[in-house]
C-alpha cells in the first residue's frame, strides 16, 4: 500500500481550557495530526468548535489540523475554515450530495485538503463518485461510532466499508474514527485503515506516547 500510518488524537477528549499545550503534549507524545470535531448541533445533537478555536490553536501550533465538519451546511464553513488555518476539511456525505463537486473544488482553493465521512449507517458506495471525480476526495473517513459524542463503543462490522475501500482504492487515505483504542486497533489496521483517530484511548492513558507508538505500529504491521 502507498498510504502512510497517522495518528490523530481527537482533541474532543482534550482539557479545552488548555488546548494549546493539550496539542503540543499529543505532538511531542508522537502524533501526526490534531484532530478537530466540528459539529453544528443540528447535522449532530452535540455542539462543539469553530472557526475561531481552530483560529486560536493556529497561533500556537504548526500541526496539520484534521478538521472533521458533522453539520448540515459544509460550504458555508469552507471560507472560516480556511482562513482560520485548518489543514483538513471533511464533510459528511450525507448532506453535500447536491453540491459536492464545488465544494471539494473550494476546499481546495482554500488550501484545504478535502475529505468526505460517511455515518455507520450510510452504504460505502455513496462515497465512490467522491473519490473518482475529476476533482476527487483525498481521504474517506469511515465513523464506526455515530458521529456526535465521544466515548461510544467501536462497531466492528464497519470494518467491511473499510475493507472494500482499501481493496477498491489501494493508494486513498482511510481514516476510522470512534472507540478505536489498543483493544480495537487490530481490526482497523488489517482492514486497511491507515489514519486512526483516538480520543479518551490517548487522552485517558497514563502514558499517551506508548498507545500513539502502539497505533501506528499496528498500522504498518498490517500493511
Amino acid at each position: 500500500m502507498g498510504v502512510t500510518a497517522k495518528i490523530a488524537p481527537s482533541m474532543l477528549s482534550s482539557d479545552f481550557a488548555n488546548l494549546a499545550s493539550e496539542a503540543e503534549r499529543m505532538l511531542n507524545c508522537g502524533a501526526d495530526w490534531l484532530h478537530m470535531d466540528i459539529m453544528d448541533g443540528h447535522f449532530v445533537p452535540n455542539l462543539t468548535i469553530g472557526a475561531p478555536v481552530i483560529e486560536s490553536l493556529r497561533k500556537h501550533s504548526q500541526a496539520y489540523l484534521d478538521c472533521h465538519l458533522m453539520v448540515t451546511n459544509p460550504l458555508d464553513y469552507v471560507e472560516p475554515m480556511g482562513k482560520a488555518g485548518a489543514s483538513g476539511f471533511t464533510f459528511h456525505v450525507e448532506v453535500s450530495k447536491e453540491n459536492w463537486q464545488e465544494l471539494i473544488q473550494i476546499i481546495k482553493s482554500k488550501g484545504m485538503k478535502p475529505g468526505v465521512a460517511l455515518k455507520p449507517g450510510t452504504p460505502i458506495e455513496e462515497v465512490y463518485p467522491l473519490i473518482e471525480a475529476e476533482n476527487p476526495v483525498e481521504m474517506v473517513l469511515v465513523m464506526t461510532v455515530e458521529p456526535g459524542f465521544g466515548g461510544q463503543k467501536f462497531m466492528p462490522e464497519m470494518m467491511d466499508k473499510v475493507r472494500t475501500l482499501r481493496k477498491k482504492y489501494p493508494a486513498l487515505d482511510i481514516e476510522v474514527d470512534g472507540g478505536l483504542g489498543p483493544s480495537t486497533i487490530e481490526m482497523a489496521a488489517s482492514a486497511g485503515a491507515n489514519c486512526i483517530v483516538a480520543g479518551s484511548s490517548v487522552f485517558g492513558a497514563a502514558e499517551p506516547a506508548k498507545v500513539i507508538s502502539l497505533l501506528r505500529n499496528s498500522v504498518q504491521q498490517a500493511q
